[in-house]
Protein backbone atom coordinates (compact mmCIF):
# COMPACT_ATOMS: atom_id res chain seq x y z
CA UNK A 1 0.00 0.00 0.00
CA UNK A 2 1.53 3.32 -0.76
CA UNK A 3 1.85 6.06 1.00
CA UNK A 4 -1.20 8.36 2.19
CA UNK A 5 -0.90 12.12 1.23
CA UNK A 6 0.63 13.24 4.90
CA UNK A 7 3.09 10.82 4.65
CA UNK A 8 3.49 11.84 1.31
CA UNK A 9 3.94 15.61 2.10
CA UNK A 10 6.15 13.90 5.70
CA UNK A 11 8.63 12.18 3.03
CA UNK A 12 8.82 14.76 0.77
CA UNK A 13 12.54 16.48 0.71
CA UNK A 14 13.23 19.39 -1.48
CA UNK A 15 16.42 19.38 -3.60
CA UNK A 16 17.71 21.85 -6.36
CA UNK A 17 16.24 21.42 -9.56
CA UNK A 18 17.84 20.87 -12.68
CA UNK A 19 17.27 21.00 -16.17
CA UNK A 20 16.10 17.80 -16.36
CA UNK A 21 13.34 18.75 -13.37
CA UNK A 22 11.75 21.96 -15.83
CA UNK A 23 8.89 19.61 -17.33
CA UNK A 24 7.91 18.41 -13.34
CA UNK A 25 8.55 21.73 -12.16
CA UNK A 26 6.16 23.58 -15.10
CA UNK A 27 3.75 20.79 -14.25
CA UNK A 28 3.67 21.88 -10.43
CA UNK A 29 2.99 25.39 -11.45
CA UNK A 30 0.53 24.63 -14.09
CA UNK A 31 -1.79 22.36 -12.20
CA UNK A 32 -1.87 25.12 -9.02
CA UNK A 33 -2.90 27.76 -10.93
CA UNK A 34 -5.74 25.85 -12.14
CA UNK A 35 -6.65 24.85 -9.26
CA UNK A 36 -6.92 28.53 -7.89
CA UNK A 37 -8.67 29.91 -10.72
CA UNK A 38 -11.00 31.37 -8.13
CA UNK A 39 -8.20 33.09 -5.90
CA UNK A 40 -5.85 34.51 -9.09
CA UNK A 41 -6.41 36.14 -12.58
CA UNK A 42 -6.36 34.26 -15.63
CA UNK A 43 -3.28 33.09 -16.51
CA UNK A 44 -1.38 35.31 -19.92
CA UNK A 45 0.68 32.74 -20.88
CA UNK A 46 -0.05 29.56 -22.69
CA UNK A 47 0.87 26.42 -20.99
CA UNK A 48 3.46 25.74 -23.39
CA UNK A 49 4.76 29.02 -23.02
CA UNK A 50 5.03 28.40 -19.37
CA UNK A 51 6.97 25.13 -19.89
CA UNK A 52 9.37 27.25 -22.49
CA UNK A 53 9.83 29.72 -19.87
CA UNK A 54 10.77 27.15 -17.16
CA UNK A 55 12.96 25.31 -19.20
CA UNK A 56 14.91 28.83 -21.10
CA UNK A 57 14.61 31.06 -18.09
CA UNK A 58 13.96 29.66 -14.13
CA UNK A 59 15.82 26.95 -13.99
CA UNK A 60 19.17 28.38 -15.44
CA UNK A 61 19.03 31.53 -13.63
CA UNK A 62 17.16 31.24 -10.57
CA UNK A 63 17.41 29.12 -7.78
CA UNK A 64 14.84 26.51 -7.76
CA UNK A 65 13.92 24.00 -5.53
CA UNK A 66 11.64 21.15 -6.05
CA UNK A 67 10.33 18.29 -3.06
CA UNK A 68 9.26 15.32 -4.09
CA UNK A 69 8.00 12.67 -2.30
CA UNK A 70 9.53 9.28 -1.47
CA UNK A 71 8.59 7.62 -4.69
CA UNK A 72 10.04 10.90 -6.44
CA UNK A 73 6.91 12.63 -7.29
CA UNK A 74 6.81 16.04 -7.40
CA UNK A 75 4.24 18.12 -4.86
CA UNK A 76 6.18 21.17 -4.37
CA UNK A 77 8.29 24.28 -6.15
CA UNK A 78 10.03 27.23 -4.63
CA UNK A 79 11.98 29.67 -7.12
CA UNK A 80 13.98 32.02 -5.47
CA UNK A 81 15.87 35.19 -7.44
CA UNK A 82 17.61 37.27 -5.52
CA UNK A 83 16.20 38.16 -2.31
CA UNK A 84 12.37 37.81 -4.03
CA UNK A 85 10.41 34.74 -3.98
CA UNK A 86 9.44 34.18 -7.30
CA UNK A 87 7.31 31.09 -6.94
CA UNK A 88 5.98 29.05 -4.64
CA UNK A 89 3.38 26.07 -5.67
CA UNK A 90 2.06 22.89 -4.14
CA UNK A 91 0.55 20.27 -5.60
CA UNK A 92 -2.86 21.00 -5.18
CA UNK A 93 -3.86 17.65 -3.40
CA UNK A 94 -0.78 18.35 -0.57
CA UNK A 95 -2.23 21.84 -0.20
CA UNK A 96 -2.57 22.64 3.67
CA UNK A 97 -0.30 19.88 4.93
CA UNK A 98 2.71 21.48 5.81
CA UNK A 99 4.59 21.48 2.42
CA UNK A 100 4.36 25.60 2.13
CA UNK A 101 5.66 25.86 5.18
CA UNK A 102 8.47 23.82 4.95
CA UNK A 103 9.34 25.44 1.67
CA UNK A 104 8.87 29.18 3.05
CA UNK A 105 11.44 27.80 5.69
CA UNK A 106 13.73 26.71 3.22
CA UNK A 107 13.68 30.46 1.58
CA UNK A 108 14.31 31.84 4.95
CA UNK A 109 17.29 29.90 5.90
CA UNK A 110 18.35 30.45 1.86
CA UNK A 111 17.96 34.59 2.34
CA UNK A 112 18.04 35.13 6.15
CA UNK A 113 18.63 38.80 5.28
CA UNK A 114 15.13 38.90 4.15
CA UNK A 115 12.74 38.28 1.44
CA UNK A 116 9.80 39.45 -0.64
CA UNK A 117 7.21 38.57 -3.05
CA UNK A 118 4.19 39.75 -4.69
CA UNK A 119 0.73 38.30 -4.50
CA UNK A 120 -2.37 38.49 -6.04
CA UNK A 121 -5.15 40.97 -3.54
CA UNK A 122 -7.59 38.51 -4.88
CA UNK A 123 -5.39 35.38 -3.37
CA UNK A 124 -6.62 35.56 0.44
CA UNK A 125 -5.23 32.13 1.21
CA UNK A 126 -1.82 33.21 0.15
CA UNK A 127 -2.22 36.44 2.10
CA UNK A 128 -3.26 34.35 5.01
CA UNK A 129 -0.24 32.11 4.72
CA UNK A 130 2.53 35.06 4.63
CA UNK A 131 1.28 36.48 6.90
CA UNK A 132 1.18 33.60 9.49
CA UNK A 133 5.10 33.05 8.56
CA UNK A 134 5.83 36.78 9.55
CA UNK A 135 5.62 38.48 6.25
CA UNK A 136 4.50 42.08 6.63
CA UNK A 137 2.48 44.44 3.53
CA UNK A 138 5.02 46.64 2.18
CA UNK A 139 2.50 48.25 -0.52
CA UNK A 140 -0.57 47.41 -2.67
CA UNK A 141 -1.04 48.33 -6.29
CA UNK A 142 -3.54 48.35 -8.64
CA UNK A 143 -1.45 45.72 -10.62
CA UNK A 144 -0.35 48.54 -13.40
CA UNK A 145 3.19 47.25 -13.19
CA UNK A 146 2.05 43.43 -13.20
CA UNK A 147 1.16 41.32 -16.62
CA UNK A 148 -2.39 40.64 -15.52
CA UNK A 149 -2.80 44.26 -14.35
CA UNK A 150 -4.41 42.78 -11.13
CA UNK A 151 -4.25 44.02 -8.37
CA UNK A 152 -1.27 42.84 -5.58
CA UNK A 153 0.26 43.18 -2.62
CA UNK A 154 3.63 42.81 -1.85
CA UNK A 155 4.93 41.39 1.23
CA UNK A 156 8.71 41.57 3.32
CA UNK A 157 9.93 38.97 5.57
CA UNK A 158 12.90 40.57 7.96
CA UNK A 159 14.81 38.69 10.25
CA UNK A 160 14.25 39.86 14.02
Amino acid sequence: MGLSHAGRVDSATPRRASLEDAPAVAEVLLRSRRAAVDAIPPAVHSDAEVRDWIRTVVIPEREVWLAEDADGRPLGVLVLDGEWVDQLYIEPAFTGMGLGSRLIQLAKSRRPAGLQLWTFVTNTAAQRFYLRHGFTVAETTDGSGNEEKAPDIRFIWAAL
